[in-house]
């Protein structure tokens, strides 16, 4: 072996004596360290149960305007879509005929006056005759039954006037309730039939304020309602109006309030549903008939455990939070859930208790998953005041 070589393979062997005992020397990568997250456990609380429903709104009262007596439209006195007061004149019909026939009858009363004073005078005339034998008494009874007669042709009379009296007021069609108008059904110069028969229809009128909410429950909601007000827990609604909110098709919040009014007395059996109606205040008459809704109803007050909604996650069909138990490790528990409250805490029904940490804050970091060591810290979850 060369001199040359001998140098290469010692200077070789140096260089790899120096990488190992330097190797052993350097201290091993750091893990890196648990991932801080936020733990807190369930906020306990009461809450209010609102449960939802979908419904339309309908007036409190709804009537078709026909004429009560037939004739000739003479003036209309309302424009279409109109706000009416109860009593405001809307049609006119050709009082023309209906005056003729309140002369006739006063004309026709005035005549039975006259025989009633004749007949009265012809048996105060028989009257002493009688005593005095000069009359019979049977002629006697004539007179005083001609009297009766005459004086039930005026009682007749007289009604017939207050008949003429009352079609000729009917002969100005006025609002019976106060509401909005739809649009005239006739014009001027059309002929109307009127009676109870097959009336003409002149127009419609629904109430606007108030105005009712009408929606359907399912059997369900309609069993546990019974069982709550059984227990004391929340009064049925056919006894108490309890309190609604409703929130329009492009509204976020429950603006409108109101009570419950009615529960039907049977359920569906077809849809398994039963009817139920609230009662709204609509002062300024925005609210119409036929607007669609959804409506809250007071569900009864119970004790709740409550989590931020943004410490829910989805896992598939299934709502998890991620909870840090012994050795700080993440578990994941399935939830069930329920409303979400203001401040954006959500009521957990079922998978949670109050002694569990959850994890509140920190779940973003992908580090965060069940099965992994974290570092908790403690936090808290703050409840918000109810609107």
């Amino acid at each position: 072996m060369s001199e040359i070589r001998l140098r290469a393979l010692v200077t070789a062997s140096m260089f790899a004596v120096l990488f190992v005992v330097t190797a052993n020397r350097l201290p091993a990568f750091a893990q890196a360290p648990p991932p801080p997250v936020s733990v807190a456990n369930p906020l306990a609380k009461k809450v209010t149960q609102w449960d939802e429903f979908s419904g339309r709104f309908e007036p409190v009262e709804s009537v078709e305007v026909r004429p009560r007596v037939s004739g000739f439209i003479e003036k209309i006195h309302f424009k279409d879509g109109q706000t009416i007061k109860a009593g405001d004149p809307l049609f006119s019909i050709d009082q023309r005929p209906f005056e003729i026939e309140v002369q006739s009858a006063e004309a026709t009363i005035e005549q039975r006056k006259a025989e009633v004073e004749l007949q009265l005078s012809e048996v105060e005339r028989a009257r002493p005759l009688v005593d005095s034998a000069t009359l019979t008494r049977r002629d006697f009874e004539t007179r005083e039954a001609n009297l009766a007669v005459a004086r039930a042709q005026l009682s007749a009379a007289e009604a017939t006037l207050r008949t003429a009296l009352l079609d000729l007021e009917w002969a100005t069609v006025v609002a019976p309730i106060s509401g909005r108008l739809s649009d005239r059904r006739v014009d001027v110069g059309a002929l109307v039939t009127g009676g109870a028969g097959a009336s003409t229809i002149l127009t419609t009128i629904v109430s606007l304020n108030p105005i009712y909410f009408v929606f359907d429950g399912s059997e369900a909601d309609y069993l546990r309602y019974i069982r709550l007000a059984e227990n004391g827990a929340r009064p049925s609604s056919r006894d108490q109006g309890n309190p609604v909110r409703i929130k329009l098709a492009d509204e976020d919040g429950w603006k409108w309030t109101g009570k419950m009014d009615f529960v039907d007395n049977r359920l569906d059996a077809r849809s398994g549903t039963i009817r139920g109606r609230a009662i709204i205040d609509n002062p300024d008459r925005f609210l119409t008939p036929g607007l669609f809704g959804r409506m809250q109803l007071f569900g009864g007050e119970f004790d709740a455990l409550l989590v931020p909604d943004k410490a829910i996650v989805s896992d598939q069909a299934r709502k998890i939070v991620f909870t840090v138990g012994e050795g700080d490790v993440v578990a994941a528990k399935p939830v069930e859930l329920g409303q979400l409250q203001p401040g954006g805490l959500r009521v957990i029904k079922s998978g949670l208790g109050p002694d569990d940490l959850v994890v509140i804050n920190g779940i973003a970091n992908p580090a965060v998953r069940p099965g992994a060591k974290v570092a908790p810290v403690p936090g808290e979850i703050v409840s918000a005041q109810s609107n």
